[in-house]
């Protein structure tokens, strides 16, 4: 399925005019405790275990999670061109991607790849991240982000940080949101300084339970 381009492109200027200009109130759906639902940006905390699965991707491509070596992570400037960027890809790639379970595509519960025309919601997440990098944006603003969602499954979506704050691209949704409009509860995300490496997004993220910790880097991102 092509992507309609020229309906959400009709819509830009609009959504983002409105956004700049204060007119979408923040939102508190998001689940999280330790999270300040009216700042514009996430909290982060202390560091984490990856995901089996990006450990796993990482190994396969070792070029897509070398550090970045930056003092101070590079944070994006939200122009009107930027946000139709980030509009487009997510369109495009949640559009272009059908949605197909790692177990129904490789027979295994959870393996992290470039969709080849289907894939798991990490799967469209790593695609976004690869077509904004190649358009210019700085990996350490593009960060893949695993969660619970409203029925506790796990999920996945790629946070973009940006000088207005932290929008998600999902593919569960064709509207880019800011992070505290979605009903989610957050859990992890990759680290600005080191892509390889993750942060907790919940204060008591060090305490978690090894079976909550083996859920979280196995079967849990499987999309439902």
């Amino acid at each position: 399925m092509k992507s309609n381009f020229g309906r959400i492109a009709a819509t830009i200027g609009l959504t983002f005019a409105a956004l700049t200009a204060g007119a979408i109130a923040p939102a508190s759906a998001s689940r999280n405790s330790g999270q300040n639902h009216q700042a514009s940006s996430m909290n982060t905390f202390q560091a984490t275990r990856a995901p089996i699965g990006h450990v796993l991707f990482c190994r396969a491509n070792p070029g897509q999670c070398e550090a970045t070596n930056v003092t101070m992570p590079r944070v994006p400037q939200l122009t009107e061109a930027a946000w139709s960027q980030l509009i487009q890809i997510n369109d495009y790639v949640n559009q272009t991607v059908t949605p197909v379970t790692d177990q129904d595509l490789y027979n295994t519960i959870e393996h992290w790849t470039y969709p080849q025309g289907a894939g798991d919601c990490e799967d469209y997440v790593l695609e976004k991240q690869r077509q904004l990098v190649a358009l210019g944006w700085p990996i350490e603003a593009l960060l893949i982000t695993v969660l619970r969602d409203e029925n506790g499954d796990g999920h996945a979506v790629l946070t973009v940080t940006t000088d207005a704050g932290d929008f998600l691209l999902d593919n569960r949704y064709p509207i880019v949101r800011r992070w505290q409009d979605a009903p989610y509860e957050f859990r992890k995300r990759q680290s600005q300084y080191n892509p390889a490496e993750w942060v907790s997004l919940a204060p008591n993220g060090n305490m978690l339970s090894q079976s909550l910790q083996q859920s979280d880097n196995a079967a849990s991102l499987s999309l439902r």
